[in-house]
C-alpha cells in the first residue's frame, strides 16, 4: 500500500510537470505554421516510438482507432467561393496585385481540387500505409504467418480508401496474412457514435455557440486581409462577406498542406491571424469533441461503445490464442479525440473553463491531425501466457494513463480492463 501511495504522488508531480510542458505557446505554432491548420495539420510523424518491452514479453495483438488521411476541403464549395470572390473583383478592376496573385495561384489549386471535395489524398493514402508499415516493422511477431486482421471504416469514402492503403501495405509485406476489410451501418454504432443527448447539447445557443460568436468576433478581423487583395471598400462592402471570405480562405491556406502542391497562401496572413483564427477552430472542437468542462461529459461518453469494442475485441483475442492479431478501425477526428479524452490518456482530457486558455488545456493538431491514431500495443509473457502487458501509443507515441505501473510506458491488462470498465459503467 504504501508503494502505490508513493507511486501515486510520483506520478501527479510528474503529470503536472508533464502538463505544464504539454501546454501550446503561440511560438510553438509560430514555428510551423501548418500546426495552425488544427485537424488539417498534415500527420508528422516519420518513425514511430518504441520502449523494448520488459524481458520475456512478446507481442502478440494490436487495437488501433485511426481517423483518415489527408484529405481536400470537405465541398468543392470551400474553394469557389473564393474564387468568386476574386474573379468579380478583377472583373471590377479593384483585384490587388497580390489579389491578382492569389486568384491565379488559387485557379491552379481548383485544377487538382476539382470536383474532389472531401476525397482523401493521395498524401492520405500514403500517411497509413506509413503508419502500417511502422507498426509492422516495429512488431512483426505480431503479423506473423497467416494471422487473421479484422479491419472496420465508417461508411465515409475516405475512411474507407484510409482502411484499404493501411491494410494493402500489411499484406504487400506480408501475403500470408488473412486480412477482413468491412465497411458498414452494422458497425457505425461504435465506430461513430453520438448520443440524441449530446446532439442536442451542441445544438442548444445557450450551451456554448453565443459565448463562441463573442470570442470569434474579438478574434477574427477581415479588415487588413480583405484590403490587401481588394482596394475598393465599396466592393467590399456590398458584393463580400468579409468574415465567410476570411474564414474560406484559412482552410484553404490550412489545407494545402494534404495536397499535392507547392502552392501555398499563408503569406496573405500575418502569423497572429493565423493563431487567432486556429483559436477559434480549436474552440469549437474542444467544446465540441473534447473534455470541456461545461459539457459534464456528455460528449466523451460518445465513447463508450467504441472503448466497449476495444476492450471486448482485445480479451476476445487474448482468451482465444488463435483469434485476430490485429483490430483496425477507421473514423473520425469527431470520434478519435472524445476517445483520447475518455480514456484519459496523458494531456488529452485536460479541462479548462476560461476561453482565452483553451488553447493551453486542449490543441487539436496534437490529438488528431490528418491521420492521428490510438494504438495498444499488447504483450504475452512467453513463460506465463496469462502476464499480459499493454502500452498505449497516441500518434506513434507511447502515453500515459492514470494507473499505477513500475514499468511505464507498460500497464498490467487487467488493471486496465477494470479500470475501463469502470468508466463505461460510470462508477
Amino acid at each position: 500500500m504504501k508503494k502505490n501511495f508513493i507511486w501515486a504522488v510520483g506520478a501527479l508531480l510528474i503529470c503536472g510537470v508533464a502538463e505544464v510542458f504539454a501546454q501550446t505557446t503561440q511560438d510553438e505554432m509560430f514555428s510551423d505554421l501548418n500546426r495552425t491548420g488544427g485537424v488539417y495539420y498534415a500527420y508528422p510523424v516519420k518513425e514511430s516510438q518504441n520502449t523494448p518491452a520488459p524481458e520475456g514479453y512478446e507481442p502478440f495483438y494490436i487495437s488501433h482507432y485511426g481517423r483518415h488521411g489527408s484529405r481536400y476541403l470537405i465541398s468543392d464549395r470551400d474553394y469557389e467561393s473564393v474564387a468568386e470572390v476574386l474573379h468579380d473583383a478583377d472583373r471590377h478592376g479593384v483585384l490587388t496585385p497580390l489579389g491578382k496573385d492569389v486568384m491565379k495561384r488559387l485557379d491552379n489549386v481548383m485544377v487538382e481540387t476539382d470536383k474532389r471535395g472531401g476525397d482523401l489524398t493521395p498524401l492520405g493514402a500514403r500517411q497509413h500505409k506509413g503508419i502500417a508499415k511502422r507498426m509492422m516493422m516495429s512488431y512483426p511477431e505480431v503479423f506473423k504467418g497467416n494471422k487473421t486482421v479484422s479491419a472496420r471504416s465508417t461508411l465515409v469514402v475516405r475512411c474507407v480508401l484510409s482502411m484499404a492503403a493501411f491494410c494493402d501495405q500489411l499484406k504487400e509485406m506480408n501475403p500470408a496474412l488473412d486480412i477482413t476489410c468491412e465497411s458498414s451501418q452494422r458497425y457505425m454504432p461504435y465506430l461513430c457514435y453520438h448520443s440524441d443527448e449530446s446532439n442536442q447539447w451542441r445544438d442548444d445557443p445557450k450551451n456554448f455557440r453565443r459565448a463562441y460568436r463573442k470570442f470569434e468576433e474579438q478574434h477574427v478581423n477581415p479588415d487588413r486581409l480583405l484590403s490587401s487583395l481588394i482596394s475598393d471598400p465599396e466592393f467590399i462592402k456590398f458584393r463580400v462577406d468579409p468574415e465567410n471570405f476570411m474564414w474560406n480562405m484559412y482552410y484553404i491556406a490550412s489545407g494545402m498542406q494534404d495536397i499535392e502542391t507547392d502552392i501555398d497562401f499563408y503569406d496573405i496572413f500575418t502569423p497572429q491571424e493565423l493563431f487567432d483564427m486556429w483559436q477559434c477552430f480549436n474552440y469549437r472542437f474542444y467544446v465540441g469533441d473534447g473534455n470541456y468542462p461545461g459539457s459534464n461529459e456528455l460528449i466523451i461518453n460518445n465513447a463508450k461503445p467504441l472503448l466497449r469494442n476495444i476492450l471486448e475485441s482485445a480479451q476476445s483475442s487474448i482468451e482465444n490464442l488463435a483469434g485476430d492479431a490485429a483490430t483496425l478501425r477507421f473514423g473520425h477526428d469527431g470520434n478519435l479525440i472524445p476517445l483520447a479524452a475518455l480514456m484519459h490518456l496523458e494531456n488529452c482530457d485536460l479541462q479548462e473553463s476560461d476561453s482565452e486558455n483553451f488553447y493551453k488545456a486542449f490543441a487539436d493538431w496534437k490529438i488528431a491531425p490528418m491521420a492521428g491514431n490510438l494504438q495498444m500495443i499488447f504483450f504475452r509473457n512467453k513463460k506465463n501466457p496469462e502476464d499480459i502487458i499493454v502500452k498505449f501509443m497516441l500518434n506513434e507515441e507511447e502515453k500515459s494513463i492514470p494507473i499505477a505501473t513500475d514499468t511505464f510506458p507498460f500497464y498490467k491488462w487487467d488493471d486496465v480492463k477494470n479500470y475501463y470498465e469502470g468508466i463505461i459503467d460510470g462508477e
